[in-house]
């Protein structure tokens, strides 16, 4: 289900490769050059989060996409906007963003510098 939400909905690359120190196929995501590594359940590889829990995150996505047109992309695949837009002060200066929830009930912020 996640890897459905965040290639189909986000639009993200699912990349595969062979660990060359186990021969155990993993997976990621990219969006753009940022990625996400993605961790089995019941077999994560080192080095991972201090109490992983399948599924969890928190994270942020800077897009180079107009806000307006991903709550289009939202509403289109039915998929509830939890806040937002707002603007707040991010790492690099001021954003405006929305937060929605993947099929994992993780929050995820899209946002855009302005």
């Amino acid at each position: 289900m996640s890897i459905d939400f965040y290639t189909n909905i986000l639009g993200m690359e699912l990349n595969k490769c062979t660990s060359t120190s186990d021969n155990i196929i993993r997976k990621s995501l990219k969006f753009g050059k940022p990625k996400i590594n993605l961790h089995e359940n019941l077999k994560p590889f080192e080095t991972n989060a201090s109490n992983p829990t399948p599924g969890y995150i928190d994270i942020c996505f800077v897009s180079m996409k107009s806000l307006d047109k991903w709550m289009k992309i939202f509403k289109n695949s039915q998929i509830q906007i939890e806040e937002g837009p707002v603007i707040k002060t991010g790492a690099n200066g001021p954003i405006k963003f929305i937060y929605i929830r993947d099929t994992d009930n993780n929050l995820i912020e899209i946002s855009t510098e302005i």
